[in-house]
């Protein structure tokens, strides 16, 4: 038996036309349109989510590179990758200053 999680209702004003595109989709599927604006927007978030984790640790990357000064080249990863990808069990380039 499924358990589904509380929810709270949330007001959206959209433009007339995509309203009546997603009640479109939403009858040729034979689901709510609430369904599928709910899954609309958890895959936006999902997406958002994934990005913003991705923007913060590239600030730390840098944060680390201007304290340290440390790197790695750019071909010197494109070659790691491309030995991984070959099945290659390579370890991973070292930094340098």
């Amino acid at each position: 038996m499924q358990t589904q999680t509380p929810s709270s209702p949330i007001s959206i004003r959209l433009p007339a036309d995509l309203k009546e595109r997603i009640q479109g989709l939403a009858a040729m599927r034979q689901r709510s349109t609430n369904a599928l604006v709910i899954q609309a927007v958890t895959a936006f978030v999902e997406r958002e989510e994934k990005r913003e984790a991705i923007r913060q640790e590239c600030i730390a990357a840098h944060e680390h590179y201007q304290q340290t000064g440390q790197y790695v080249s750019h071909a010197e990863v494109k070659e790691w990758i491309t030995d991984l990808r070959q099945g290659k069990k390579v370890e991973p380039p070292k930094c340098h200053m």
